[in-house]
């Protein structure tokens, strides 16, 4: 496109634009042409384990039918196509095409060499060998033989589950009274006054009786501060008078909720306070060992820098912890709900605990004897890390779980699949390919179907057997061709040397679609740097990413900067108390490299967007890296970690909260500004206060800077919908490209 858009007739400007803002409103790339093809593989296993068939549906409608004999590793076309075709036709099916066969189902008989099949109601015998079909009965079984995604857990014995009111012999009841405990006994209605302490402000709540009826534990509570949130809908649907919506929605530096810890001997009625500190994050959850003798809870101190498992002994009324860590910056104690790996789990046979930690610089997995309190083995090691446990299973005392960073020459974020035996020994690799896989197990877990790609390489299916993960065939690779002859083009992975100049920084570069390398392409960057996750895509997809700038001619690029997961703790410290970094000196090495191999990289002409933590992170580029990010659409945006939920910033910036926050505020450095800034928010933001816009907004003008404010009525946490992505678009193409946008207004 020109840089001018003078040169261009209004109408035709128009056009353009609209065409592109409706494929982009209809969440179709504006470039994508052809299919892909033996993407997936949908297993159907025999009942015997003998072997495995599947189906791959082909370009215009056609269809073949695949067998893998188990025992062999032979793959094979499951029969002659056309020789069955002939033959269903003979046998009254009209209509039959060797390459569109219309089964249904098949069962395969490997030592007759035969295949019963379904089609159009009715079923068949066909002897492969000797092309002879011929009316059958139903197989004895249809179960499904399609095998589940990960094999079933093990059988363990249940942890006590502690009732909130009746004793577990029936005898007695607990109740809140005036604020206290009370037991009253089902048979006498004799009552005992367990605690005189309760009050009004510290108030019993959440009794949990041991197994054995004797042992009462409930935890006097404190409101925390009820500080609300306000959201203001100027514009109901049933018109009006504005709606005001208030909740409560705790900051960094409110006070929670605290419960203390009270520990109630029913026989002596006793009651004791064990010297364990109070629980002023995430509520108490007890667990009972199964004599009763000692209770369990997992603490998490407010700041995130201490973990404990604390164990109190009725019997003596000791406590001792089980496990506690220290971090001088911060124990990631929020991946087990963002990632669905928790950091503790008991075992049900043993005395024992698996625990995930970061302690050794690198996400892995400890056993710990409970008795002891000490680690038994360190299961998991390496410059590797744990991201997903998917089965522990304590009859053989293996762990099957996922990792990423452990396959030299491969990026780093791929993820595998492994099994370790609890005492470290015995890792095995299930999966191997350069790529990041999934699996599907056979339903005797002995063979498993592997399933890899990369952004910029399609699916591979691959069988191995599930003993050793050696490969026993491979299966199918994806056909791009049809994509490829319709101009299709994946995303370029690419890596560069971070700040500290041995890391490795990988991201992806997707070109406009018509790209020519004579000329020079402005650079857009997606951006979001939350410290939960990393979000660079590593799977390949057959859509053309990000269409609707590469067809505006941007080159759009994205990449994981230091401070985000799933890499080193080193690397993930980064973001400690520091969230504006944002990655930042390692994103802009990582456009330095590329612009240095590529002379139609512009690296003069680099905008950047991103919403919630990514709209922080794009305002931040102009704040505090102006002399390199030029132009930042910012949406829906956290700019002061004081003015977001405490639980997810205190995970990071810390507590108590210090100047620190406000050095990493884009409201307090909002005199820094220098490049073109639009700010998108939506009135009824129920994730991160809208405020926190409104006042960046609000000192951005106290300091006389210029920016576009655009406030999306009704609107929630996102871009701004329709209007939002249009006005996205106006900005970058005029700031970027130098293309004014049309007057919108105009009667068409």
């Amino acid at each position: 496109m020109p840089r001018n858009a003078k040169s261009f007739p209004q109408h035709i400007l128009s056009l353009l634009f609209l065409s592109s803002h409706f494929l982009v409103i209809a969440g179709q790339p504006a470039n994508a042409q052809g299919r892909l093809y033996k993407a997936t593989i949908r297993p159907h296993w025999s009942a015997d384990q003998q072997s495995l068939w599947y189906r791959n549906d082909l370009a215009d409608g056609q269809r073949e039918f695949i067998l893998v004999d188990l025992r062999t590793g032979k793959r094979q076309a499951a029969f002659d196509h056309e020789a069955l075709a002939a033959a269903l036709t003979k046998a009254g099916l009209k209509g039959v095409q060797s390459a569109r066969l219309p089964l249904d189902d098949l069962w395969f008989d490997l030592p007759n060499d035969s295949v019963t099949l379904r089609t159009r109601g009715k079923h068949f015998r066909y002897h492969r060998k000797l092309d002879r079909l011929e009316n059958a009965d139903p197989p004895r079984t249809t179960k499904k033989t399609s095998a589940p995604e990960k094999p079933d857990s093990s059988k363990t014995r249940r942890p006590y589950r502690p009732s909130r009111q009746v004793s577990p012999d029936g005898n007695w009841r607990a109740y809140i009274e005036q604020n206290n405990l009370f037991v009253r006994h089902t048979a006498s209605d004799v009552i005992h006054q367990l605690s005189k302490d309760g009050t009004a402000s510290h108030f019993y709540d959440s009794p949990y009786w041991g197994p054995d009826s004797k042992h009462l534990v409930a935890f006097r509570v404190r409101r925390g501060d009820n500080h609300q949130v306000h959201l203001i809908e100027t514009s109901p649907k049933n018109a009006g008078r504005a709606k005001l919506t208030s909740r409560g929605y705790p900051l960094p530096g409110d006070r929670f909720t605290t419960h203390e810890l009270n520990w109630f001997d029913i026989e002596g009625q006793k009651q004791v306070k064990p010297p364990v500190g109070i629980i002023d994050f995430h509520g108490p959850r007890l667990r009972w060992s199964v004599s009763g003798q000692h209770f369990r809870y997992q603490k998490i101190d407010r700041g995130h820098q201490r973990l404990r498992v604390i164990e109190v002994d009725t019997a003596t009324g000791k406590h001792r912890d089980i496990i506690d860590e220290v971090s001088e910056t911060f124990i990631w104690t929020a991946h087990a709900r963002d990632l669905g790996v928790p950091l503790v789990s008991w075992l049900g046979q043993t005395d024992e605990i698996v625990y995930l930690s970061e302690k050794d610089g690198w996400r892995h997995l400890y056993l710990i004897d409970i008795a002891t309190g000490k680690t038994k083995h360190q299961i998991t090691t390496g410059e590797y890390v744990v991201r997903y446990v998917d089965r522990i299973d304590e009859e053989k005392r293996q762990i099957w779980f996922q990792a990423s960073g452990r396959n030299p020459g491969q990026d780093p974020y791929l993820m595998h699949y492994y099994r370790v035996n609890f005492d470290g020994t015995g890792l095995t690799a299930l999966t191997a390919g350069n790529g990041s896989h999934s699996i599907q197990y056979s339903p005797d877990d002995k063979h498993l179907i592997d399933t890899y790609s990369r952004v910029d390489s399609p699916p591979t299916h691959e069988l191995r057997t599930v003993l050793d993960g050696k490969l026993v065939c491979l299966l199918e690779k994806a056909d791009t061709r049809e994509m490829t002859a319709a101009g299709w083009k994946p995303p370029e992975v690419f890596s560069a040397k971070g700040r500290d100049g041995k890391t490795d920084i990988w991201g992806i570069v997707v070109r406009p679609r018509n790209f020519d390398p004579k000329k020079k392409y402005p650079i857009l960057e997606a951006m979001y740097a939350g410290p939960h996750d990393s979000y660079v895509p590593k799977t390949f997809s057959p859509g053309n990413r990000y269409a609707s700038w590469t067809d505006l001619g941007f080159v759009v690029v994205k990449m994981d900067g230091m401070g985000t997961a799933n890499r080193s703790k080193a690397f993930h410290d980064v973001c400690w108390q520091n969230l504006k970094d944002a990655g930042f000196p390692d994103r802009i090495l990582w456009h330095q490299a590329f612009a240095a191999k590529h002379s139609w990289y512009d690296i003069t002409r680099v905008g950047i967007y991103g919403g919630s933590a990514g709209g922080q992170s794009s305002t931040g580029a102009l704040l505090f890296h102006p002399d390199f990010y030029k132009v930042a659409v910012s949406s829906c945006g956290c700019h002061d970690n004081r003015m977001d939920k405490a639980s997810w910033n205190e995970q990071w910036m810390g507590y108590p909260v210090g100047p620190h926050y406000a050095a990493s505020s884009n409201i307090d450095n909002a005199h820094r500004l220098r490049g073109r800034l639009m700010l998108i928010v939506g009135e009824l933001d129920r994730n991160v206060p809208p405020e926190s816009t409104y006042r960046l907004a609000d000192a951005l003008i106290k300091a006389k800077k210029d920016f576009e404010l655009v406030v999306i009525p009704g609107g929630g946490h996102g871009n701004g919908g329709r209007h939002g992505d249009r006005r996205r678009r106006d900005f970058f193409l005029k700031h970027l490209q130098g293309i004014d946008p049309p007057n919108w207004n105009q009667a068409p």
